[in-house]
Parts: C-alpha cells; structure tokens; sequence
C-alpha cells in the first residue's frame, strides 16, 4: 500500500524527453528554437511577462510564461499537496521525532551547495561574484523524482535510505517553495495584492469546508458535505486557485507559487499513508480525487518544461556552469553527511532502523540531482542577456543543473565504495 506511485516514473520519463528534445533542438536550430519558447499567444492581455508601454503596464502571454507560470503552479500544487498531508496528518512522514534527522540532513543539503558556491564565486573575483552571486539558491534543490528513482537502483526498494531520501527531498522542495516566493520575486512587490490570495483561499475554506462539517455534527449521513461535494466538486476550489494565482502575479511574487494558498483549504483525508503513495489513489477525499486527476496533465506539463527551459546550447558552458556543479557534486553530499551526523549521533535523534552513518554520503550524493527545481530557479535568478566572459549566465547556470545527472553515477560508485547492501 505504501509504494510510491507511478507518477513519479512517467513524469522523470516525459521531462526527460522533452529536455533531450530542447537540447537536441536548440544546437541543431537555435533561432527557430527560441522563437518558438518566445513566441507571443496574446500580446496586451492581463496575464504574462509585464512591461512598460507608453508609461502603462502592459502583459504579453509567451508559451514559455505560459508553461513556467501558469502551467507549473499545478506541478507546485501536487508538491505542496505532499508536503502538506506530511506536516497536518496523522502519520504524515514530517511530523515528530521520525523526521528530524532528515530535516537536519535537508538543513545541511541547502547549506552545503550555498558555502560552496558563494565561496568558490568570491575566490574568483568581485567582477565573477558580482555576476554570478545571485545565483546561490541553484544547487540547494533536490529533484524529488529522479532521486528517488536512482536511490531505489542505489540501494533497493527496501532499503530504509530510500525513504530518508523521499523525506529529504520533499523537504528540500518545500524549502525551495519558500526560496522563490522570498528571495527571486517576479518583480516589484505590491504585498496588498496577497489578501486576494490569502482571501480567496480562507473564504473557501470557510465556506465551503468548515462550515458544511460544522453544520453535519451529530449527523450521521454529513448531509451538507455531500451535497457540496456532489453539487460543486472542486469548482469552488478552482475559483479561489484561479483568484490566488492572479493575486501572486500581482503582487510580483511567481504566480507557479500561486496555488499554494488554496491546498490546505481543500478536503482531505486523516491520515498519510506516505509521500506519493500508490494507496492514495484509493481515498475518496477531494485533495487526493483533484491530485490524481492532474496526474496526467501535470507529466504533459513536465514535459513542456523541460522543452522550454532545458534548451541550452553547448558553447554556454561556463564559470556558473562549475559553480552550479560544485554546489551540487561537492556542497550537497557533504551538508547531509555533516547535518545527519550531527543529528543521528551529537543530538541522539537517530537514524531508520538498518540505516548507517556512511549511508548519508551516498544519500547526499543521490540528492545532488538537481534538475527540475533547479532549472527553475536558474531562469527566475537570472535575466536573460546578462553575461559573464561573454557567456549568457542564465544558460550557463541551465547547463550545469542539466550536468547534475553526473551525481547518479557518483551515487553508484559512492554506494560501492561504502559497501551499500541492497534490499528487495
């Protein structure tokens, strides 16, 4: 009941197709490339990339704002849904003692890659600093998927590192979440614009949540629940998400954020059977019914994603390209075996049962897979046109989260070195 779902193979599947596609396309045809993530669906309309005409704020909708923000706020939201059922829930993989070493481990993964990369960038010079600094949150992600699918070859199915990794990971996504909203705004902020969000989000919860349970107690057949459900589903929720994402690209935050608010206010079961679990397609709450119909949507956008931002030519490598690399290869393995550490053995919290201390090197070096979160950052970190040695920093940066699937062979030969022992 408790194995991770399908989801996850078929969306690492499909993203990869369509980043081998982007870079096959963008170095065979790079102009017809290019037009084609830039090309403009609706010019002057109230949602894209803003700019200034005529001394007015003016929208224009590209496929690629279209993909990365508005079409990856229901990626975001399977994500935070995630999180979300983990911290609430009873039994929920982030709640008590079970998961503090993992979120030392997730602390020291974030922590790691920014020493390394901050360090290395100053080493290099103020002009290379200066260039590249705004970049550090790059190597802190974890891509969820495709850890996961390496850890399960590292160590077997079995194998309690395989679920420390999952919780690492899907820690380091929700820190991620908070990075973007704080650090790598869309644009000016105009925080007014939140009560949207904040507001669609608590009205919906009231009522059509709260109120319909408050109103069914001491009933036993919850008659005004099921009439919610049965007579308006998930369209109220829809509404309020559709408020919240504007308010996010109003306010200047990233509307992908925008559909954060709005996932704690959904209907959801009482208890977690574990992060992506298969037996959660078998619940009956609208928050895993709404999950498991955007399953497919969300591969097709996956894919979309790694068509629009994974398109980087091969002469972009560059001085971001190591430092991202670096962050990742070398920051990320030695935060989670230092932050583990120091939690499993200095502060007596622990790890899994069958888990040892020298499984943390190899869990750090699976989680330096950076990829889908990474790519996002790099292209919200940088503006596109800024250049280091005549190299654009934005590809440059893009390149050397796309160069982090090198981190699963070193996982490989980490786990044989550490004599990891695989379990069915």
């Amino acid at each position: 009941m408790y194995r991770v779902w399908n989801f996850v193979t078929a969306y690492s599947l499909l993203l990869i197709g369509g980043a081998v596609t982007a870079l096959i396309w963008v170095n065979l045809h790079p102009n017809s490339y290019h037009d084609f993530v830039e090309y403009v669906l609706i010019d002057d309309f109230f949602i894209g990339h803003a700019h200034e005409v005529g001394g007015h704020v003016s929208r224009t909708l590209t496929v690629h704002y279209l993909v990365n923000d508005l079409l990856m706020a229901f990626f975001f939201a399977i994500a935070a849904k995630e999180v979300w059922e983990a911290i609430i829930l009873r039994n929920g993989s982030l709640r008590g003692r079970k998961a503090a070493t993992p979120l030392f481990a997730t602390l020291g993964g974030m922590l790691g890659p920014i020493a390394v990369y901050l360090g290395l960038a100053a080493i290099l010079g103020s002009s290379t600093f200066d260039a590249v600094h705004r970049g550090w949150a790059i190597p802190t992600a974890t891509d969820i998927a495709f850890s996961y699918l390496v850890g399960r070859i590292v160590f077997g199915a079995g194998h309690p590192a395989v679920r420390f990794l999952l919780l690492l990971a899907i820690a380091d996504d929700a820190a991620g979440l908070i990075i973007l909203a704080i650090f790598y705004p869309s644009g000016d902020l105009q925080p007014l614009w939140l009560l949207l969000s904040v507001g669609a989000a608590l009205a919906t919860f009231l009522l059509f949540n709260w109120l319909p349970r408050r109103m069914d107690r001491g009933r036993q057949m919850r008659p005004c629940s099921s009439w919610v459900r049965r007579y308006l589903g998930f369209w109220p929720y829809a509404l309020a998400g559709a408020a919240s994402w504007f308010g996010f690209q109003e306010a200047g935050l990233h509307p992908a954020l925008g559909l954060l608010p709005v996932v704690p206010a959904i209907p959801h079961a009482d208890r977690a059977f574990g992060i992506f679990s298969e037996a959660e397609q078998y619940l009956t709450d609208l928050l895993n019914h709404i999950e498991h119909n955007l399953k497919v949507p969300v591969e097709i956008v996956l894919f979309f994603f790694g068509l629009c931002n994974a398109g980087v030519e091969f002469s972009s490598i560059g001085v971001p390209t190591w430092l991202v690399l670096a962050g990742l290869l070398i920051g990320k393995p030695v935060g989670v075996l230092l932050f583990g550490w120091l939690a499993a053995r200095p502060l007596r919290l622990g790890l899994p049962q069958g888990m040892r201390t020298a499984d943390l090197l190899v869990v750090g070096c699976v989680a330096a897979i950076g990829f889908t979160v990474s790519l996002f950052i790099a292209s919200v970190a940088f503006n596109s046109g800024v250049t280091l040695d005549g190299i654009d920093v934005q590809e440059a940066a893009k390149m050397g989260a796309l160069f982090s699937f090198v981190a699963a062979l070193i996982a490989f030969g980490a786990g044989k070195l550490m004599r990891v022992r695989k379990q069915s």
